[in-house]
């Protein structure tokens, strides 16, 4: 693999990465982008997306040689200095580490469950629109071993590059799809066997009285509004109990704490 030097900004080899903020708002048409040397890593060797290319500054090259040994031969693998690397991205790129994945055809919810072992724990995600509550779900679910991710469609996009950033590559590594009917989803799990716990301040069960099954999908809601009233009616309730006087968490931090309480349980 023979680096390419780009020297001009508009050369158009790196024209995927130009103006990446404006592109992170307006769409790259079924790519995504990686940044940072983790998500390079995790990018290049969990093989779930294809990569395309990589820009990397100049002098980050040579402490990204192992890494790039696991990209195929033919990667393109783009080489700027300071200057031309901020002027394509239109910022100043302080990390010096990109890299752009094709995001492929989506996996249906049902295939994805379909796919899971018979002693699974999966995580379910209604209305998060917040790329950094995102990418920190999807990093707490690998760091306590969760099977999948689900994400019902008022999500954002878990291959936002923010979310993937915050999430430290775990959005790359996570199996996850999305489903539209949430009344038809919850059936769907019912039938394969999981037992679906709700995390909410008005959960009847504290959870550390909650017992972990052979298979369970855990459901959180976006903050303030939490998880709809109909949901809730269907699953069972689960609280985090809090000292007196408040009444909740960042659902990122009380997505660690569920994940870690029943990943620790014994089946």
């Amino acid at each position: 693999m023979d680096p390419i030097r780009i020297d001009d900004p508009q050369d158009p080899r790196v024209a995927a990465y130009l103006d990446i903020r404006e592109r992170d708002l307006a769409g790259r048409q079924g790519r995504f982008v990686a940044e940072g040397k983790v998500v390079l890593d995790l990018l290049l060797s969990a093989g779930r997306f294809a990569a395309e290319s990589a820009l990397i500054l100049e002098n980050r090259l040579a402490g990204l040689e192992e890494i790039l040994r696991k990209a195929p031969a033919d990667l393109p693998v783009y080489v700027a200095t300071s200057a031309v690397m901020d002027a394509i991205a239109g910022f100043h790129m302080h990390r010096g580490i990109l890299a752009m994945g094709r995001k492929g055809a989506p996996q249906s919810a049902e295939a994805l469950l379909d796919a899971l072992p018979a002693q699974a724990l999966v995580v379910v995600l209604v209305g998060i629109a917040n790329h950094d509550n995102m990418g920190s779900i999807f990093r707490n679910a690998a760091a306590f071993g969760a099977d999948a991710v689900l994400l019902d469609a008022t999500c954002c996009d878990p291959l936002y590059r923010k979310a993937i950033r915050v999430s430290v590559g775990a959005a790359l590594k996570i199996p996850f799809a999305s489903f539209a009917d949430t009344a038809g989803f919850t059936a769907m799990l019912a039938r394969r066997g999981f037992e679906q716990f709700a995390l909410s301040p008005r959960g009847r069960t504290d959870i550390r009285d909650a017992q972990r099954s052979e298979r369970m999908a855990l459901y959180l809601g976006t903050e303030g509004e939490g998880l709809p009233d109909s949901l809730l009616a269907r699953l069972h309730g689960v609280r985090i109990t809090m000292s007196e006087g408040f009444d909740s968490l960042n659902v990122a931090a009380a997505s660690a704490i569920a994940l870690h309480h029943f990943s620790a349980k014994e089946s």
